[in-house]
């Protein structure tokens, strides 16, 4: 079975960890760890983001 390469790199991950709150469980039981709600949050967290930057270069 392949493992699928992340899309998002580590840095960007653990930016929005921190700014949705969640770090500290990332930093003791890694990325395992965290609640599939919090893993929603950030995915969806990361879309808005690209949205904005593509809004962005739009202008």
């Amino acid at each position: 079975m392949s493992r699928r390469r992340g899309v998002m790199s580590d840095q960007f991950k653990e930016e929005l960890a921190k700014e949705l709150g969640f770090y500290d469980t990332v930093q003791k039981e890694g990325w395992g760890g965290i609640r599939s709600r919090d893993a929603g949050n950030m995915v969806k967290r990361a879309i808005e983001i690209a949205e904005q930057q593509l809004a962005n270069q739009q202008k």
